[in-house]
């Protein structure tokens, strides 16, 4: 035999090793992908189409944060904030899906205490929240999630709803310009229609 040949062989039978090894990672790894994608799909398959078209925005959300800071296009600490973010928008999804039972999600926002500035324009004292507050006629306040650190979670009101508040809003605002200038104005803790009590004059014999 001819060294050309032996070592022609010799070749052939590396790069077939290689290559199977090659081969056995891939498979490995797409096996394991999809292991995560199932694992991801069985615990979502209690919820509806709606509820798991968000769950699959959210992940995509932190694939474009990972791929972000792969590329080392933003800072580590850029990177905790909205992963912790788009962590505290996942639990408090679920949690209002679970509670209502409907399959539905309203526009959620989520912001850290030095974050309020970014949907008020003057940014009141988070402590001061109730839940189900509304704000500035736009936010509904829903709670506070801790993913790692705080996060106020607030449903962004569909323009109807803005709408009509502001219009309840403007009505209040006429009827109580118009009580002041007929000076109708109801005395507080007084009944509508109840005459008030004057005490009576005490007229000596």
């Amino acid at each position: 035999m001819k060294p050309g040949m032996r070592f022609s062989k010799n070749w052939w039978s590396w790069s077939n090793l290689l290559f199977a090894t090659v081969l056995g990672l891939v498979i490995s790894g797409t096996v394991s992908g999809q292991r995560v994608v199932s694992s991801g799909n069985e615990s979502e398959a209690g919820f509806g189409p709606v509820m798991r078209s968000y769950l699959g925005y959210l992940r995509n959300e932190q694939e474009v944060v990972d791929d972000r800071v792969s590329r080392r296009e933003i800072t580590a600490a850029y990177y905790h904030r909205n992963s912790n973010r788009i962590r505290a928008l996942r639990q408090m999804a679920i949690h209002l899906v679970r509670e209502s039972g409907n399959d539905y999600v309203p526009e959620l926002e989520a912001v850290a205490p030095e974050e309020m500035k970014t949907l008020f324009e003057n940014p009141p004292r988070p402590g001061s929240f109730r839940t189900n507050q509304v704000l500035d006629n736009k936010f509904k306040f829903l709670g506070v999630v801790h993913a790692v650190e705080p996060f106020y979670v607030f449903a962004r009101l569909d323009p109807y709803e803005q709408a009509e508040l502001m219009q309840k809003d403007h009505s209040g605002t006429i009827l109580s310009s118009n009580a002041e200038r007929t000076g109708t104005v109801t005395p507080a803790g007084q009944r509508v229609g109840q005459t008030p009590a004057r005490p009576r004059r005490v007229i000596p014999h």
